[in-house]
């Protein structure tokens, strides 16, 4: 993270979830009739924060280079609209260098058809919010190693639920943790229980190595 004083530093990234929660109410309302238009406003606006923005995750010498996140480009298949399936009570607490010991519980699982099934998490404490990694046959080659993210509502990433329990869960959205792109970050990342055997060539793919 780049030396701001801390209350500099924490309405930065205040500012950030602000735009971050924005930018997916717009891919919401445009997924609705044309979700590859939609896709294409989340990465333009990815792009924008990441090269303009104080809290952007990039390093100074990579923000000097950046060009665009690399983002594949939109394939439908990779689109479900699932409901979340009960799962019995697990806790999950991740240790981080930053946060202290992160703490989630099982709320579900959903299936995704042959690709295979994720748990979905609540961020346990203050905030709550739903949480829903996802690492794939690819990591460690053209996707990011330590996996990628779905959901994580409370900073904003929600591509929408109703209140029956049907969850939109779109890879095309995947994104990689602020830690792929600098290691002073620290982020939760996919467990086993996260893990697919399947590739997942859509979205965000591995940053370029420094």
């Amino acid at each position: 993270m780049h030396a701001a004083t801390p209350l500099a530093a924490a309405l930065e990234v205040a500012d950030w979830r602000r735009r971050t929660a924005a930018t997916y109410a717009l891919v919401r309302s445009l997924a609705v009739d044309d979700p590859p238009a939609a896709h294409a406003v989340w990465v333009q606006q990815r792009d924008e924060l990441f090269a303009t923005h104080p809290a952007s995750p990039l390093t100074a010498d990579a923000r000097a280079e950046f060009a665009g996140l690399d983002v594949a480009a939109y394939d439908p298949a990779y689109r479900f609209e699932v409901e979340v399936e009960p799962a019995g009570q697990q806790r999950l607490d991740l240790a981080t260098d930053s946060d202290g010991v992160v703490g989630f519980d099982r709320v579900g699982t959903v299936d995704l058809g042959d690709l295979g099934r994720l748990t979905l998490w609540s961020l346990r404490g203050y905030g709550g919010g739903l949480f829903l990694p996802v690492r794939d046959a690819l990591a460690g080659r053209s996707t990011f190693g330590g996996g990628r993210y779905l959901l994580d509502t409370v900073k904003g990433a929600d591509l929408g639920c109703d209140h029956v329990g049907r969850l939109v869960v779109d890879l095309n959205f995947a994104y990689n943790p602020s830690c792929a792109y600098d290691p002073t970050w620290s982020c939760p990342l996919a467990t086993r229980a996260n893990t697919l055997a399947a590739e997942v060539p859509v979205g965000e793919l591995a940053p370029p190595l420094p």
